[in-house]
């Protein structure tokens, strides 16, 4: 049977910002069978089409979306060995962090560090999601996908997948493909990789951390970040950090720690938070600019914040709309880009949300 198209379904119960209005039609697809058909019945009916992960990383309008949401939930994973890595193939809407939970399980190195992060395993290569020094790219195999544009279901390799710093070839054309399942491939019995600072500072003291003793670290950093999702926590209602770190050029970074000197919101050069990057760009803490640019932790607009634990996440306390948290977003942006020069971009999709300097999906 055909999945069941349904009308005027309530979008936001199904994002962690609990903001934004309804699909026009809504359908859960289980197979890839489903979700051609609901393709093809979405193009007899001229609709544009989202493809629903776990909300997490999602700005819906107030008015909703005019077209069809389709909702993969086909779960799963497996596990195989190939030569001296154990591929662990995870179905589109597999939990994220049960993936990660189950590879530590196993003693399989290579995503411990993205423990705690929401969403699902199919959206995670899209926005290549990466914490504590690790990127989804850095052990994704390949991908399983359906082509949007023939129909087919074909493997496609890690290395077509365009990826870069919070962004792949899905981000830049996102009516491209629909991912069904991701294999990573993971290192068996291998040592973690402590390539982040703050993560190496929380395991000072332990010789040999495992793989299982970092999975904690991270689940303890993100929780005292609000981070985690917890009913209890004023800061639930977000989609983690709001705003990606800029990279600028190394004249850019020069002209910030100079700023920051002669402003005194340091006292040396080392206090900037830099990182060099492999393309002679650097990186750097957007976390840190927002806080120097005034706006700080616990900030209220109305229904919406600024988190109390991160500065980089915007919350949604209750009783608000999209709207709010637009004009809130705007504000941080807006406020940086006047301290700094510096424009920080927006780390969510944006479904039926019109705003400046973001490209809209409708």
């Amino acid at each position: 049977m055909p999945p069941v198209i349904r009308r005027d379904v309530p979008l936001a119960p199904l994002t962690t910002f609990e903001l934004g209005g309804p699909a026009r039609f809504f359908a859960q697809v289980a197979t890839s069978e489903d979700v051609v058909w609901a393709l093809r019945w979405a193009g007899e009916q001229n609709l544009s089409v989202f493809v629903l992960g776990g909300g997490s990383n999602l700005v819906v309008g107030d008015a909703g979306f005019p077209g069809l949401v389709l909702q993969l939930v086909a779960r799963g994973i497996e596990f195989r060995s190939q030569g001296n890595h154990v591929l662990l193939e995870a179905q589109a809407a597999e939990p994220w962090d049960d993936v990660v939970a189950a590879a530590v399980a196993r003693d399989l190195a290579g995503i411990e560090c993205l423990s705690g992060i929401p969403g699902t395993a199919g959206a995670t290569p899209i926005q290549n999601v990466g914490a504590y020094g690790q990127e989804a790219a850095d052990t994704l195999r390949s991908l399983r996908v359906l082509d949007r544009r023939t129909l087919e279901v074909r493997e496609l390799p890690a290395v077509e997948c365009g990826f870069g710093y919070r962004d792949s070839i899905f981000r830049r054309d996102p009516g491209r493909v629909i991912v069904l399942s991701a294999s990573f491939a993971l290192r068996p019995g291998a040592q973690p990789v402590i390539a982040y600072r703050e993560l190496a500072n929380a395991l000072a003291g332990t010789a040999r951390p495992s793989l299982s003793g970092v999975r904690e670290a991270v689940l303890d950093l993100r929780r005292k970040k609000s981070m985690l999702y917890d009913p209890q926590d004023s800061n639930r209602r977000s989609a983690g950090s709001f705003f990606t770190n800029p990279m600028v050029g190394v004249d850019q970074a020069a002209a910030l720690v100079a700023q920051a000197l002669g402003e005194h919101l340091v006292q040396s050069a080392e206090e900037v938070p830099q990182y060099p990057l492999p393309d002679g760009r650097v990186k750097l803490a957007a976390g840190w600019l927002v806080e120097r640019a005034g706006v700080k932790r616990g900030l209220r607009m109305g229904p919406v914040g600024v988190s109390s634990q991160h500065a980089l996440a915007l919350v949604h306390h209750g009783g608000g709309c999209t709207a709010d948290l637009i004009r809130l977003a705007v504000h941080v942006r807006d406020s940086v880009a006047l301290r700094f020069g510096i424009t920080l971009q927006p780390e969510p999709v944006f479904l039926g949300v019109a705003w400046p300097g973001l490209q809209q999906t409708d």
